[in-house]
């Protein structure tokens, strides 16, 4: 089964003579541990094609299928409870990070776990443990403030581990960072991929990040206008 299906997926804003069409007929897959860049020029597509998937921003045409379950076919579909399928299935690692600054580095991951049900001490122990994976446990009581870019997205991508979803979608995580700390939160999210069977989309306009992926979509004017492996490229 794959992760994500995506079939002829098009978003339209406005209608009429004002009406714009960002993405159009973007159709592929995805596996299960497979880690993917979505690549392209600002502008191009690429955000709203991951919103589109991570289900926030509603398509206007086309199917989306997550872990084996339809959840948008022309619109969303109306058996699907949206807020549960995204915290069950889905985990999102933005560039801004996105902590809440009164929350140290353990609740953040927290509060991710507590919303989806699980017991105060239940939310603890998951906590530290991702957050000890990530090299971060002698960060767990820090706020947002006292952390580095490199540690607040690697807190990031822990709250987005929480509930172990199937689909992790990044949006330019790298695009704030130096050179080293991008390379070390995409071998962390390579590793990830492989490790927990998720499947990875990232966008990114960062080419020093290439290599890091197993395959290549190129977004332009709102259509994916090309596909490649690492593996054909090196």
């Amino acid at each position: 089964m794959y992760a994500i299906e995506v079939d002829n997926l098009t978003k339209i804003y406005g209608k009429g003579e004002t009406a714009v069409t960002a993405l159009q007929d973007a159709t592929f897959k995805v596996k299960p541990g497979e880690l993917v860049a979505i690549l392209g020029p600002s502008g191009s597509g690429k955000t709203t094609l991951l919103t589109c998937i991570g289900l926030i921003n509603e398509p206007t045409y086309g199917r989306v299928v997550i872990d084996g379950t339809i959840v948008a076919d022309g619109g969303w579909h109306s058996s699907i409870d949206l807020k549960r399928m995204r915290r069950e299935k889905l985990g999102f690692i933005f560039q801004a990070h996105n902590l809440i600054p009164f929350l140290t580095a353990q609740e953040n991951v927290m509060v991710a776990l507590e919303i989806n049900g699980l017991t105060r001490n239940d939310a603890k122990r998951r906590s530290i443990e991702l957050l000890n994976a990530l090299n971060l446990g002698h960060r767990i009581n820090n706020f947002p403030s006292a952390l580095s870019g490199g540690e607040s997205q690697r807190v990031a991508i822990a709250r987005a581990l929480a509930n172990r979803p199937r689909v992790i979608l990044a949006d330019e995580p790298t695009a704030a960072l130096d050179t080293e700390n991008g390379k070390n939160v995409m071998d962390l999210l390579k590793k990830l991929a492989v490790e927990n069977n998720s499947a990875i989309m990232v966008v990114t306009h960062d080419h020093r990040m290439v290599e890091n992926f197993d395959r290549i979509l190129e977004v332009s004017d709102g259509r994916i206008v090309g596909e490649q492996s690492i593996v054909d490229i090196n």
